[in-house]
This record gives structure tokens, sequence and C-alpha cells, in this order.
């Protein structure tokens, strides 16, 4: 059926997908940094490049439809190995409180824990459950272990869309040619090679030394000499290395809103948020090991104009 469908899409549709693409290449492509990790959010994967070349790819698993990732431009910080999850607001509202009122043993099976803001535990049997999530007074909580849904390692960009890369303890999935299955964040198929290759020094940042940090059962972080420019994209086409062009799947039906604005035949919504003060979840743990506040303004000029071009599209 999809090799069907792609014979059946004409020429000129072709090429407004092009002319899609070009729009959303432009958006970013005039302040790329030398050294990048880039998201491929349609094609599934995700590159390293160091001095303007690839020196790493893997397949990632990305938000499904109704829970998109989403596009913008960061910048990884630190790695966090071991990590605890706390669910985020989307998960939270949408997930976790109407499998609670459904069946109070849902937590223990999923070995979620409800605690304090502080993070001092609370017995489930004391929440109401039917609190609304937006007034929901505690966090829910996955310790690490093997079945922390974010695996041994998350990769820490801290953003407003709490999304960023990690593992997973479903390794399954990765086999799919179609790796649609997230709530926005990006799993990555080989994690401990791109944790290796960010650190960019082997003798202390090895396989053994991550081997031995998930043994301890202890969660560590791990800053990163310097950030690393990451960008989650989305491309419905590019060019390959020879210079051919490599259509994708218009997985999130962005494509047409962008058409529409291009032709001047559909609304244009440009958003420009003025950079926000962090709120109190937004903290990251500094080089020091103590806990400080993580930066959510856009980073370049280039930043501004993917977001907005990114709700755009949305």
């Amino acid at each position: 059926p999809a090799t069907l469908a792609a014979m059946n899409i004409t020429a000129q549709e072709r090429v407004d997908q092009i002319r899609v693409n070009l729009e959303r290449m432009r958006w970013v492509y005039d302040e790329l940094p030398d050294d990048l990790l880039l998201v491929d959010i349609a094609g599934q994967e995700v590159q390293l490049l160091r001095d303007e070349k690839p020196v790493w790819t893997s397949r990632v698993i990305v938000g499904r439809t109704e829970r998109p990732t989403p596009v913008f431009r960061d910048q990884v910080e630190y790695l966090e190995i071991n990590p605890n999850w706390t669910v985020p607001p989307t998960i939270l509202k949408k997930d976790i409180l109407p499998a609670m009122r459904k069946n109070s043993g849902y937590l223990k099976k999923k070995g979620l824990q409800v605690v304090t803001r502080d993070g001092k535990p609370v017995s489930p049997g004391s929440v109401d459950w039917n609190t609304p999530a937006a007034s929901f007074p505690y966090m829910i909580r996955q310790p690490p272990g093997d079945k922390n849904a974010l695996g041994q390692i998350k990769f820490m960009f801290p953003n407003r869309f709490s999304v960023y890369l990690h593992d997973t303890p479903n390794r399954s999935l990765f086999e799919k040619p179609r790796r649609l299955y997230s709530s926005g964040c990006v799993r990555v198929d080989h994690p401990w090679k791109l944790a290796e290759l960010v650190l960019n020094n082997p003798k202390r940042w090895n396989q053994k030394k991550f081997e031995e940090i998930v043994a301890s059962k202890k969660t560590r972080w791990v800053h990163l000499k310097e950030p690393l420019p990451v960008i989650l994209a989305y491309w419905t086409a590019e060019a390959g290395k020879n210079g051919e062009v490599m259509f994708r799947e218009d997985v999130y039906r962005r494509d047409g809103a962008v058409l529409s604005a291009l032709d001047g035949s559909g609304p244009i919504r440009v958003v420009y948020r003025e950079p926000s003060k962090p709120g109190p979840a937004a903290k990251a743990p500094s080089k020091s090991g103590k806990s400080a506040a993580a930066s959510h303004a856009p980073k370049t000029m280039s930043n501004r104009v993917l977001r907005a071009g990114a709700l755009a599209a949305n």
C-alpha cells in the first residue's frame, strides 16, 4: 500500500514537497554550527555531525501522531545515567490519572511512586485521584532500574516541552520501519555509543566506565565540556549524498499548512515568545552537583525563526 501510494503522487506534488522543505531549511541553515546533534523527526533517525560531517547515525523512535515530537533548537548540557523519570504533565493528564481512577494498583504495576514537590514519598491510597491534572499537588516518579521508561541514560537539554533524547527498555520497536510510539521524547537505538561520542573523551568516558556506573544503581550526572547544539527538525524531503532527492511520509500532516502559507492561500501564524523565566521545576544539576536553574530562552535568532516556522506548520 505504501509503495502504491508513493507511485500515485504527481510530479507537481513532489515539486511542492520540495518547496515546503526548502522553506524549512531556510529556518535553520543560516547559523548551523560545525558540531551538531540533528534529530530528523520524519525520517526517524538522529545524526551527530563533527566539523559539518556526519560521524554517527542511529534509528530513533519519535512521538506518535497525537503526541508529536516538537520542532525546536537547544543545547545538550549533560547526561544522566541511571535516571529517575518524573512523569511530564501530558502523560499525567492523559495516562496516569485516568488509569488510577480505573485501577488503584496501576502505579505499583508500573513501578511508579507518588512524591511531594520536594521528593518525599506519599502513599497512593491517601491521594485524591479525581483531582484535575492542572491542580494535582504531587509528582509521579519512577526510580532507576531495568523497567524505567527512560532506560539507563538520557541526554538533557532543559526545555519547555520536557522533551529529550533517552534510552528505552523496549528495544523491539526499533525494528519497525515506522517508529512513532513515544509521547514526544526521542528514544535512541544506540544511546551508549552516542554518550561516548558526545563526551568525546574515550579514556575517561567509555563503555566500561558506563557499565560501572549502571551497576552502581546510583544516578550520575555527567556534564559536557561544551554544550552541544541540538536541532529537532521536520523534513519530508532532502538531498542524498549523490544529489538525489529522498522523499519521506508526512507523518504529522504538516506539509499542507506550510504550502498554503507559501502560496498565500492560508493563514500564517508566526509566534514570537519573549524569553520566559524558568519555573521551579526547570532545574538542572550544575557541574558542582548542585541544582541550578536551566534557561529556556531561545539560543539564537535562528532558534526564533525555527520555532516560529514550526508553529506556523502545526
